[in-house]
């Protein structure tokens, strides 16, 4: 699977680098958030994106906000990775737009199970979307 990862603490990145590659993943590494969301506008962009909340430029939580506001296809699962990990941050950062939030520093087993589901939801878009297709739905 192709994943966009933007932290700008590089050990941080570095880790989460090392860790998805090393389960075989394809990535595109950011160290800001402005270098993310230029990443993102391009036509073939990750469709999964591992955003760190805190970042110079633009926040995880904006770039959020901007791919839930843009509203067009693709759709891009978005997970933001934080230090944040108080009840309303969550719910802040799950009201901007974000498909899922792991807690840093991150449990590897639960970031795996949180890329899963990612990767699930991303298979069922393009399901639905080939079903619309043929059905002639969705025009």
């Amino acid at each position: 699977m192709r994943i966009l990862i933007a932290d700008d603490d590089p050990v941080s990145r570095r880790v989460l680098e090392a860790t998805l590659r090393r389960w075989g993943h394809e990535l595109v590494v950011c160290q800001n958030g402005w270098q993310a969301w230029q990443e993102l506008q391009k036509e073939d962009a990750p469709r999964l994106a591992i955003l760190d909340w805190m970042m110079p430029g633009l926040s995880g939580l904006e770039i959020c906000r901007l791919l839930r506001q843009r509203g067009s296809p693709p759709y891009v699962y978005v997970i933001l990775l934080t230090a944040r990990g108080l009840r309303e941050d969550i719910v802040e950062g799950m009201n901007a737009g974000a498909d899922d939030y792991v807690v840093k520093p991150f449990d590897k087993h639960e970031l795996e199970v949180r890329l899963r589901a990612g990767r699930l939801g991303e298979l069922r878009r393009e399901w639905l979307g080939a079903g619309a297709s043929a059905s002639g739905e969705g025009r």
